[in-house]
């Protein structure tokens, strides 16, 4: 592989579009090429703010473009598996938004296929292990901080959006555990140290979307994961906060306690007027997690530059979803699920 890995975007909604600007002005060591959507305002806006990759309509005319090393892939989750090994298969390296699937056994599928193919670096998108403060409380760990960690604490709670675009996103996303608290999941055991969980419990209520209740979704819904070492883990996720987006993960340890994201506070201004004395919250889990969205690509490119595997394996994604799929069998069934 060369200094500058070529690389095609496929999916240019919300999290594409992000993903595409940092490739474009952003990540040493990239260049954009080509980018795929079949939906024309998509393509129009790559064309007019990207530096004029190539336009493809099609998903495999993007993979049968010669040029391009390496996909990004930022599309429906129902799509992932089938697109990733379509790509494998085509000679792309391939880094994919989460979750890898809906289903385990589709991810076993990726898992096999990426074996295949060993020269080809495969990342899933799990943002959090790239962020500057779960990276130190990593870190802390690791050097014996707070003793042996036994239990984690993360929630994700996102700004209630009245426009009911999670009510019509929720057939498709998989549910509450999958769409958001994957990521809790995956930090949860990378600060755990990876344990392989065994059992799970959830519950949750429709608090304010009552669209939900059609699909068998939650708009907040709490789990518990029990993991084979005698290591635990609580995640919320709420989609109904009035003041803004709010990601916390609390780490306990048998010699003290780490915390991550606490007061989710958007800077270090502090208001006092006549509402009381109060700060601003990061309206979404992108202004929380911008820097770490562009440490995750750039991090991908340098893998695929340098011949590296990607220290986040698909086995982690496939574990991730493993739990989540989980979580939601238990809230449907409202009973503890084993592994």
């Amino acid at each position: 592989m060369g200094d500058t890995v070529k690389v095609g975007i496929a999916g240019l909604g919300r999290m594409g579009r992000r993903h595409a600007e940092n490739l474009a002005f952003r990540v040493r060591g990239v260049d954009l090429v080509a980018a795929c959507s079949p939906l024309a305002d998509e393509l129009e806006w790559a064309r007019t703010s990207l530096g004029a990759p190539r336009l493809h309509h099609d998903y495999a005319d993007l993979l049968a473009d010669r040029d391009v090393e390496a996909i990004f892939l930022v599309t429906p989750s129902a799509l992932h598996p089938a697109q990733i090994i379509a790509a494998l298969r085509a000679g792309k390296h391939v880094f994919c938004e989460k979750p890898l699937s809906l289903v385990q056994e589709e991810c076993a599928a990726v898992e096999a296929e990426a074996a295949r193919h060993p020269g080809l670096r495969v990342m899933i998108g799990f943002v959090r292990r790239f962020d500057a403060s779960y990276q130190a409380a990593q870190q802390r760990i690791a050097d014996g901080a707070i003793g042996q960690p036994f239990l984690v604490r993360s929630e994700t709670c996102d700004q209630n959006d009245p426009s009911g675009f999670f009510v019509r996103f929720a057939p498709t996303s998989g549910g509450i555990f999958v769409d958001m608290s994957v990521h809790d999941i995956d930090v949860a055991r990378w600060l755990l140290g990876s344990p392989r969980a065994i059992r799970v419990f959830a519950t949750g209520t429709v608090a304010v979307h009552e669209g939900l209740t059609a699909c068998g979704d939650v708009d907040n819904g709490v789990a518990i994961c029990e993991f084979a070492d005698g290591k635990m883990a609580c995640f919320y996720a709420s989609r109904t906060m009035a003041h803004g987006h709010e990601t916390v993960t609390e780490i306990v340890g048998t010699g003290g306690r780490l915390t991550v994201g606490r007061d989710g506070r958007a800077d270090a201004v502090e208001i006092a007027d006549a509402h009381g004395i109060r700060t601003l919250t990061t309206p979404t889990f992108y202004e929380r997690f911008a820097d770490a969205f562009c440490r995750e690509d750039a991090y991908f490119i340098d893998c695929v530059r340098h011949g590296v595997a990607p220290a986040l394996t698909l086995a982690d994604a496939t574990e991730a979803t493993r739990i989540a799929s989980a979580l939601r069998r238990s809230l449907d069934a409202r009973r503890p699920v084993d592994l």
